[in-house]
């Protein structure tokens, strides 16, 4: 969940929208939890994802793949067990990950900021 935390401070320091963390880990093998949220443009999503690389590198992790730099209109980090999906905001409109993923509970955020 330390993980969690970083990845999501980030997003919310770099002013990322309508962050959602979904619990995925009952119901596939892809990784324990998505982070999805939001940028007005392109510029604002490469800047919210490279803040997330370099949060989660002064914490010694590194990120395993990385998807979508090129058009910044979905990019996708992944730290293995938490994965973190960066929309352009059409972009997220239009896959929704939240749908398709209804079946994941989501977090709350509150829980994972205030945690040490």
């Amino acid at each position: 969940m330390n993980y969690l935390k970083t990845i999501v401070e980030a997003i919310q320091e770099k002013q990322g929208r309508n962050i959602s963390v979904l619990d995925i880990k009952q119901i596939s093998t892809l990784s324990d939890y998505f982070v999805i949220t939001d940028a007005d443009n392109e510029r604002q999503a490469e800047a919210i994802a490279y803040f997330v690389e370099s949060e989660m590198e002064k914490n010694g992790v590194e990120c395993r793949q990385k998807e979508g730099y090129g058009t910044s209109r979905w990019i996708i980090l992944d730290y293995g067990e938490v994965m973190v999906h960066i929309f352009h905001s059409e972009e997220r409109e239009f896959y929704n990950l939240e749908r398709l993923w209804k079946d994941a509970p989501y977090v709350d955020l509150d829980v994972i900021c205030s945690q040490a």
